[in-house]
């Protein structure tokens, strides 16, 4: 906590149930100052894949902005290219179900078929893969029929498992930070959220 936060009023309340609605609306004032400052932390989390796992010929950060760059450069919308950049920030925190935090991040900002591609982007990434480890590299074929399995099959063919050139040239986390905060400064569950039903998933 910053020392001049410390000097600001603050609730009182040991429970929740003991709360007030003066405390409440105090605290979701702060909150909402917190939630602006988003685009921040996004970028600043970006930052760290740089010290994920050794091994591919690029590093997760570079990754991350090689797939934007090659969504933008393709001519996806401003949506689709901040999604390319920020679909693998959960292989720091959450390895094992990385597109579902990524996803996650997503899901208040974006139409409902983009944040079903990141959130499935794992399982289609598959295919270029899966059978070096006796997988069925078509298990995405369960979802064929999805209004994204298509918008999810381009994702990870055209830029997703294209992002490890080190020789490429990828765009800097400058040219994207714009368009991050363009994105995070909707209105969480707003029009873009409801769009083709919403998220009554059947899938």
């Amino acid at each position: 906590m910053p020392d001049d936060a410390k000097q600001l009023p603050r609730a009182t309340y040991r429970s929740m149930d003991q709360g007030t609605k003066e405390e409440y609306d105090l605290v979701f004032g702060y909150l909402k100052d917190f939630q602006k400052k988003l685009p921040d932390r996004l970028l600043e989390s970006l930052k760290t894949l740089k010290v994920s796992y050794y091994g591919e010929p690029v590093d997760r950060y570079v990754h991350s902005l090689q797939t934007a760059t090659r969504a933008h450069r393709d001519g996806r919308d401003e949506e689709n290219v901040v999604a390319a950049l920020l679909h693998d920030l959960g292989d720091m925190l959450a390895s094992d179900n990385h597109s579902d935090y990524a996803a996650a991040i997503l899901k208040a900002y974006v139409r409902p078929n983009t944040y079903w591609m990141i959130r499935q982007h794992g399982l289609f990434q598959g295919y270029f893969y899966f059978h070096h480890f006796g997988l069925d590299r078509n298990m995405r074929d369960k979802y064929r029929g999805h209004p994204a399995f298509q918008l999810c099959v381009d994702f990870c063919d055209k830029y997703d498992q294209m992002a490890f050139d080190p020789d490429y040239d990828t765009m800097p986390i400058e040219a994207f930070e714009p368009m991050v905060r363009r994105i995070f400064a909707r209105e969480p569950w707003g029009a873009h959220a409801k769009l083709d039903g919403g998220y009554g998933e059947k899938y």
